[in-house]
């Protein structure tokens, strides 16, 4: 019976078509995996791949046989997989993120994992004071809304998922625009609007307005409140207008309570990245992180 290493090397080569690929997929030489190939056709006495210079053509036999053999050595990872993850949950990871997206899509992603034995320990703040706890030490992986200053060395930063983002108000709001101004005009067609901003220096707010209207905005401030959870309730209730990711708005829109007041061109969109220490993370911080990206990979803009 052929060792289970050769009929793995075997499955590489005939899945990516070239003893190159299979190499630099298992991490192994092209001389050795040559070997092992050519030791397995010993063993079955039988030749499993024509090479040219456009790569391994398989033999008939080979067909055959990773017909046989391919559901069983996938099940046989997937379960070895599924017992690292069970023994990597078993552990504590001290994550920094944003309120708002913690509780609308990070607690909902890693909850799972928490049935699983994984212990969560959750700081909530802006991205600035997160990336420096993450550089001393105190955290183990943070979402973060920009990348890491080059002055904090030792983190790695890995893009996650871009934010879109609306300018809302409520459909009284809305009626009170001149449509054809804010065509022409948009930055004067919205004066009037007073705004509701996370912080002082209305960050996500000038941001819009610089990006699509080249302008900082005029607007009065007729309320500042540090989470954007309660600039949604806010604008909700027709204190202002405001700027928020599309993720936190869609429901309200789609309840009709607010409506999008200007529709750019082009997606304002701000990147997310998962940041971690450089080197070798502990399995249950790389477990985290994986789950984080593969759950990002089915929302798109948010």
């Amino acid at each position: 019976m052929p060792d289970l290493d050769l009929l793995v090397t075997f499955l590489e080569i005939y899945r990516r078509g070239s003893l190159t690929a299979a190499a630099t997929a298992l991490g192994l030489s092209q001389p050795a995996v040559s070997g092992q190939l050519a030791r397995l056709e010993e063993q079955l006495g039988d030749t499993l791949f024509t090479r040219s210079r456009t790569g391994a053509h398989p033999t008939a036999r080979a067909h055959e046989l990773a017909r046989r053999i391919g559901p069983h050595l996938d099940g046989l990872r997937r379960t070895l997989a599924e017992e690292a993850d069970e023994q990597a949950c078993q552990g504590t990871v001290r994550l920094g993120a944003p309120g708002e997206f913690t509780a609308a899509r990070l607690l909902p992603a890693l909850a799972p994992l928490t049935r699983r034995g994984l212990r969560l320990r959750i700081t909530l703040d802006l991205a600035e004071p997160l990336l420096d706890s993450l550089a001393d030490g105190e955290l183990d992986l943070v979402v973060s809304s920009v990348r890491p200053p080059a002055k904090l060395r030792g983190l790695a930063a890995t893009p996650y998922v871009d934010e879109e983002f609306v300018l809302v108000g409520t459909p009284t709001a809305a009626r009170s625009i001149d449509p054809q101004l804010l065509a022409e005009d948009p930055v004067a067609a919205l004066a009037h609007l007073p705004l509701v901003a996370y912080a002082e220096e209305l960050p996500i707010i000038r941001r819009y307005w610089r990006s699509e209207f080249n302008r900082r905005p005029p607007n009065p401030v007729s309320v500042l409140v540090p989470d954007l959870r309660a600039v949604l309730a806010a604008v909700i209730a027709d204190a202002g207008i405001s700027v928020l990711p599309r993720y936190l708005a869609e429901p309200a829109l789609n309840a009709g309570s607010l409506e999008q007041l200007h529709r750019p061109q082009v997606l304002p969109l701000n990147t997310l990245y998962l940041v971690t220490r450089s080197g070798p993370a502990q399995p249950v911080v790389q477990l985290v992180h994986r789950r984080l990206l593969d759950q990002a990979t089915t929302w798109g803009p948010l």
